[in-house]
């Protein structure tokens, strides 16, 4: 340890030589550094140069810093539902998670009724983000979230319905860079449920590199509604199209050329976007796709020789070759609000319903839920489902505040659809029997089968974790390799040399501190770390700051010593990536807690949710290490950053099960676990028996506590239960009241075990399809 001080120490000196002294600084080291650097430069293409402006940076940019101003995320102001927001979750959307069957969606109908696609054009649900003067609902981003995620407990095929048109949809893109005339032309039927819309972007050969589509559009003349006019002459084949099948209105992403350079001097304008009715020329319906028996309407969509004016390209002129840029922006929100509600409403549906079916449930003479193996799995669905919750509301918030993270946006779809996935496969292993038989008294089977939708859609989350969280957030949010970039690229070579020489000087100035502070934290526990509240939450939050450096000091020297090779060595990147996702994720749990009030029973989950968050960065650091390619870096890393040995341990035994507790009994805190999902105590539904036997279960139980102590006691013999139950009453060990909530509870719980099963298993459609046949 002496040894590497010295030699910490001799570098900081070095470095804090070279960076300040500027003439020096700039001959004899900026300049060969200025020629290494555009040498080890990763190319950058269009598409990632457009994705880089696209959005902005939030808190992403903090914890790059390694120094987070903790005052910028607690002073902002938590995200609320206003009055017509909360009417209309209780009221609209409400009714219509009653109106919704969803075995009948799934297994009968394939589709939404036709009751419910009017309903929803009524009550304007595809309009939430449009502005009243258009005719929508002017909705915030929470709303928009809490409707999805309602919908998402209920019915999956509702819920992603509903939330395509207001995320990535013409809806969007419209109200960003539409022209006034297109607005007033497309909103009001867009809002009111007249107008159908999709947006094609994906095809067969152009998936998450949408910008390399092969479907081209050529500038050109022709004749539209019998006259000449200046337009695009489009072919298109694209696929897995949500609401394709029944859209009226088309947004199309396509690679527009201009041979004749009719629109100006660049024949190449590239990814364009524009506004089709569906019913133009040319333009075929495939047939239905369905996405693993979730059927909600998705297809493919042909174009052959469309003519489309340039007027409905989006923005108009304005809008050539701009269509990768409002992709990203837009779909940096929609995938920040949608996805994560959808998962946040699976996850609460875990928590909630598979909890108390721990609970109800019972093997060897006591419920399953007090057995170790699934206190375990308990703890991760509520600890998880926590955590989901917790990101979300701080992302909706910083929306609210007029944040636009773009980077911070992929984190969350990432991370909280893979957390839904962890969530519901625990869930499953606890449901068991139960889960896997699939009918209307099954709540989770759709979830389940849902899981791979959200993880593949709006960005899938392999190319997300490998390749965009860090390779995009190095550069957007780090203070100074994106001046790097762009002075390297600088075509004025004393321009250049100056402007990177000033990024340089900061930037060692930047590694200087980091290295500084990570070693003087590691060595202290993080107990020097700024600390911005006092107790058990305050030392969380020195954790999170020591972290912060921790994380800054390595991807600085990853950058620095793999260079370009960094970006193909996507499993070092998505480390890094994680890193920073899940200090975002902590960071937020931190927040959340704060802006619930504090709540003393919810400490538990905040503990959890914080162990949890720390040693799966601390896994991830190690892993950065162990395959770190310049290995004295990684082994002196490591002992700089942890000097004393690996500092975390996850959440112990102990803790684990109080957590599974929350969701095993009634209680405040697992109302708030699980606010805002569809919720009832009609007997009829699968979700209302569930919260009647779980009621009747602690009523019950108290009872039985008195029985076995009676048969210990020798003052009741160990008869079956009906008799022992009769007996006590009879020696006024109970009240017949107790006795007849005992049988209650019984007969509840037998309903919540019992699973779904069929005479015949053919879906209504084909059965009478079948019965045609035979008849004709």
């Amino acid at each position: 340890m002496t040894i590497l001080l010295a030699t910490l120490g001799t570098l900081a000196a070095g470095l804090a030589a070279v960076a300040f002294i500027g003439p020096l600084r700039r001959s004899l080291i900026a300049r060969h550094l200025l020629e290494q650097f555009r040498r080890v430069m990763p190319a950058m293409s269009r598409t990632e140069q457009e994705a880089l402006e696209a959005g902005g940076t939030w808190w992403d940019a903090e914890l790059f810093s390694g120094r987070p101003d903790w005052s910028r995320l607690r002073n902002l102001p938590p995200a609320r539902l206003s009055p017509a927001e909360q009417a209309f979750l209780d009221g609209p959307v409400e009714q219509l998670c009653r109106m919704l069957d969803d075995w009948r969606i799934t297994h009968e109908d394939m589709d939404l009724p036709a009751e419910v696609w009017s309903f929803i054009r009524r009550e304007r649900l595809f309009g939430l983000v449009i502005p009243t003067r258009y005719g929508g609902l002017g909705f915030s981003p929470l709303a928009h979230s809490e409707i999805v995620m309602k919908l998402a407990s209920r019915s999956i095929t509702a819920a992603v319905t509903v939330m395509v048109p207001n995320s990535l949809g013409p809806a969007e893109l419209l109200l960003r860079y539409g022209t006034q005339t297109q607005r007033d032309r497309w909103l009001p039927g867009l809002a009111s449920g007249e107008e159908i819309p999709c947006f094609a972007l994906t095809g067969p050969k152009a998936g998450s590199d949408a910008a390399s589509t092969p479907d081209i559009g050529v500038v050109c003349r022709g004749v539209f509604k019998g006259r000449p006019t200046l337009g695009v002459r489009i072919d298109f084949d694209k696929r897995y199209i949500t609401l394709g099948p029944v859209a009226t209105l088309i947004g199309l992403a396509f690679r527009l050329t201009d041979p004749d350079r009719l629109l100006g001097d660049d024949p190449q304008p590239g990814l364009t976007l524009a506004l089709i009715p569906a019913d133009t020329p040319g333009i075929e319906r495939g047939r239905r796709h369905l996405p693993l028996g979730i059927p909600f309407q998705n297809g493919p969509l042909v174009g052959r020789s469309v003519f489309i004016p340039v007027d409905w390209v989006i923005g108009g002129r304005d809008g050539i070759g701009k269509g990768w840029r409002m992709l990203m922006e837009s779909l940096s929100e929609g995938r920040g609000i949608s996805l994560p509600a959808l998962a946040t409403g699976g996850g609460k549906l875990a928590a909630r319903y598979t909890g108390a079916y721990a609970r109800i449930r019972r093997q060897f003479g006591r419920p399953i839920g007090d057995f170790e193996g699934v206190e375990a799995a308990l703890a991760r669905i509520a600890g998880r489902t926590h955590q989901m919750d917790a990101a979300r509301r701080v992302f909706l918030a910083a929306l609210q505040a007029g944040e636009h993270p773009a980077v911070l946006s992929a984190v969350l779809k990432y991370q909280l659809t893979e957390a839904y996935r962890q969530v519901i496969n625990d869930a499953m292993d606890v449901q068991g029997g139960s889960g896997i038989c699939l009918g209307p008294a099954n709540p989770l089977g759709r979830v389940y089968q849902a899981i791979p939708i959200a993880i593949t859609v709006e960005g899938a989350n392999i190319l997300t974790r490998n390749l965009i969280v860090f390779g995009q957030g190095a550069l957007r949010c780090h203070p100074h390799v994106l001046e790097e970039f762009r002075a390297a690229g600088d075509p004025d070579p004393v321009r250049a040399l100056e402007r990177f020489d000033a990024a340089i000087a900061g930037h060692v100035g930047f590694l200087i501190r980091n290295l500084l502070r990570t070693l003087r934290d590691g060595l202290t526990g993080g107990r020097l770390a700024a600390r911005p509240i006092e107790g058990w939450l305050g030392r969380h939050y020195q954790r999170l700051d020591w972290l912060s450096s921790v994380f800054a000091l390595n991807a600085d020297l990853a950058m620095m010593t793999l260079g370009g090779s960094l970006k193909r060595r996507e499993r070092l990147s998505a480390r890094l990536g994680d890193i920073l996702s899940l200090l975002f994720m902590a960071a937020c749990t931190l927040k959340h807690h704060e802006d619930q009030g504090r709540p003393e029973a919810d400490r538990d989950l905040v503990e959890w949710a914080m162990a949890d968050h720390l040693i799966r960065i601390q896994d991830a650091l190690v892993a950065l290490w162990r395959n770190f390619p310049r290995r004295g870096l990684a082994r002196g890393l490591r002992r700089v950053c942890f000097p004393t040995g690996l500092p975390f341990e996850g959440p112990s035994d102990a803790l684990e099960h109080r957590v599974a507790r929350l969701i095993l009994e009634p209680g405040a805190a697992r109302d708030r676990l699980t606010a805002g999902i569809f919720e009832s105590r009609d007997p009829s539904l699968a979700v209302g028996r569930i919260e009647l036997a779980l009621a009747a279960a602690t009523h019950a139980d108290e009872v039985q506590d008195v029985l076995r102590a009676a048969v210990r006691q020798g003052r009741l013999a160990d008869h079956d239960a009906s008799t022992r139950l009769r007996e006590a009453v009879a020696a006024r060990l109970i009240t017949a009241e107790d006795a007849a909530a005992v049988r209650e509870a019984e007969q509840l719980r037998d309903a919540v075990i019992g699973v779904d099963s069929f005479v015949e298993l053919r879906p209504r459609q084909r059965r009478i399809q079948d019965e045609s046949r035979a008849a004709a």
